[in-house]
């Protein structure tokens, strides 16, 4: 059986500034690493040295055909204390934009990727609602640099990550365990700062779609404890969904499936694989996830982030025919679903598991920061070239 994809439908990869560019000490993050007492294994440091070396890392997503790829913009480089700015480093930006307009390459711009400037950290972060439009006037200052360059952009990435973790689970900054005010307050500025960010970034220069990108997946429950479900996705899903319904488009990022039960978040369920990260192998999550966003966003798709953690580069390969043949039923059962991007191009900084965690398409050696790139990688590349998954 072979699956054909619509015409036009986007291939792309993804990164993140902080877990690729190596040197980003600005940020609530690099302090994170650095502090006593927090999960990190390691330290980001040098990362992929991608801030130098995206230009050939941009050759590698051409060898493979890709046609875009979706970064981010470090927050903290370009206003490095507050209400200054730093005109080399928008420039910088500009220069990664013209060398993808110059593979080919569709240029995803991302405004925040999980880092936060230290100075905004330090006066409250996103329990402090300023932090919205402190978000807001950054995302006008680098659109007005930048605009004309941007073919799309993503105003937020998973900001219900940065609650969840940041605030009741405890492994990102500020590392909150079971801080329910702060979870609740850090949502309503999360939401408040994509619906300023989205009306500056329309208002400038560029005409480009503007949306949001949300960590979803596939749920499930103990026997008996089904309501449950519709609970928790309504506080780390669909509240952001709900906000997101007049974007120009939604951006779903799924890996596993989340399971609920009399406990609250529970683990793996015995007898199903689980992965390096300690979540299930779930590689209908996509579809699931697109599933349910589609009942609520009623806006075109695309799946910004899906792929998998993992040294076994022929289970990367399973995990993607099986993601993508889940994408694929969507269309077919009617879904506005535009694009899919493999989530990584680089094998990179995973946050607290450090490099850990094996998520690229092409491999990074940790001394030389030589890349190679992976069979997963030529396997995906014959997708993208023919526009569609063979049998």
């Amino acid at each position: 059986m072979t699956t054909t994809f619509p015409d036009g439908f986007l291939w792309g990869t993804a990164t993140a500034a902080h877990q690729v560019e190596g040197s980003n000490w600005n940020n609530d993050w690099w302090a994170w690493e650095h502090a006593e007492g927090t999960a990190c294994v390691e330290a980001s440091g040098d990362a992929c040295d991608h801030y130098w070396r995206y230009p050939s890392d941009l050759d590698l997503l051409t060898e493979l055909g890709f046609t875009s790829y979706r970064f981010s913009l470090e927050w903290s480089r370009i206003e490095p204390e507050e209400g200054e700015w730093s005109l080399a480093q928008l420039d910088h930006y500009a220069r990664m934009l013209d060398a993808c307009h110059e593979r080919d390459l569709l240029p995803v711009v991302t405004f925040h990727h999980f880092t936060t400037p230290r100075w905004a950290a330090a006066d409250g972060g996103w329990t402090n609602p300023v932090t919205a439009e402190r978000f807001a006037r950054f995302c006008e200052r680098a659109v007005a640099h930048l605009g004309d360059r941007i073919a799309m952009a993503c105003t937020i990435n998973e900001p219900n990550v940065v609650s969840t973790i940041g605030y009741l689970v405890g492994a990102f900054p500020p590392g909150r365990t079971q801080d329910l005010d702060g979870f609740v307050k850090a949502t309503e500025t999360l939401v408040a700062a994509h619906g300023r960010a989205f009306e500056v970034l329309k208002a400038g220069p560029g005409d480009f779609p503007v949306g949001l990108t949300l960590s979803m997946g596939d749920w499930g429950a103990e026997p008996g404890h089904e309501d449950k479900i519709a609970e928790y996705r309504a506080h780390h899903e669909d509240v952001y969904l709900e906000a997101a319904r007049g974007d120009d488009y939604f951006g779903v990022q799924a890996y596993s499936r989340t399971r609920v039960g009399a406990a609250g978040v529970i683990g793996p369920e015995p007898g199903v694989e689980v992965l390096p990260m300690g979540y299930e192998y779930w590689p209908t999550a996509a579809e699931a996830a697109i599933r349910h966003a589609a009942e609520i966003v009623q806006i075109p798709l695309y799946v910004t982030e899906n792929g998998i953690g993992t040294d076994d580069d022929e289970q990367r390969v399973r995990y993607l025919r099986a993601s993508l043949e889940g994408v694929a039923r969507t269309i077919d059962d009617g879904i506005d679903v535009r694009g899919f991007f493999h989530w990584s191009l680089l094998d990179n900084f995973e946050w607290a598991f450090g490099y850990l965690m094996a998520f690229g398409l092409v491999a990074v050696d940790r001394t030389t920061q030589a890349r190679t790139i992976k069979q997963s990688a030529r396997w995906l590349s014959e997708v993208v070239r023919t526009n569609r998954l063979g049998a």
